[in-house]
């Protein structure tokens, strides 16, 4: 007789139609399903939850899913993941791991306290570290030709101090006929 999972009740055993019963009583349902391996052979045991506290099967302590999860972290992780689970931010008080679970800082200054884990994060996520934010495609195109005012400007200036007066009015001309070309009309 194999067990099979009841369809929309995740973890209920059924032994050919009828709820698992629990092997010490035979009354109640089974609630606590052990899987031990002795000597290579897997063996089950279902038991209700009152047989299983009476059995000690299930501990408080044992059962505490933090408690496992931290035991197994800590035989597994590395000294440089101990060290981020200590990192926490002095004006807010949130820790780097608290904010790893939440996905949100507590406050502006967690940026730079948490900056070194934070940097592969934001570079993955955002295929890079800096801001660059959005410009509208019209813009581009008026950012392209300030820039170019901009430069023949310094080249007028450049010119007149050098006294090199025919390049200055060429070059003020260009400008005059560049920036009227740019209004809108």
């Amino acid at each position: 007789m194999r067990p099979a999972l009841v369809p929309g009740c995740a973890g209920v055993l059924r032994f050919k139609g009828s709820l698992v019963k629990c092997q010490a009583c035979q009354v109640e349902e089974a609630t606590v399903h052990l899987t031990k391996i002795l000597g290579g052979k897997k063996k089950s045991e279902h038991y209700c939850q009152s047989c299983a506290q009476k059995q000690e099967s299930l501990k408080q302590q044992d059962a505490n899913i933090n408690a496992i999860l931290q035991s197994v972290l800590k035989q597994n992780i590395g000294p440089a993941t101990q060290e981020l689970a200590q990192l926490t931010c002095p004006t807010c008080g949130i820790k780097y791991m608290e904010f790893k679970a939440a996905g949100r800082c507590g406050c502006p200054n967690d940026y730079q306290v948490f900056r070194e884990p934070l940097m592969p994060l934001l570079e993955r996520i955002h295929r890079g570290n800096r801001h660059v934010g959005k410009v509208p495609p019209h813009a581009l195109k008026h950012a392209a030709s300030q820039s170019e005012l901009r430069e023949l400007r310094q080249q007028l200036r450049n010119a007149v101090e050098q006294e090199a007066f025919e390049d200055a009015a060429r070059l003020r001309d260009l400008i005059r006929q560049k920036e009227h070309a740019d209004e809108p009309g």
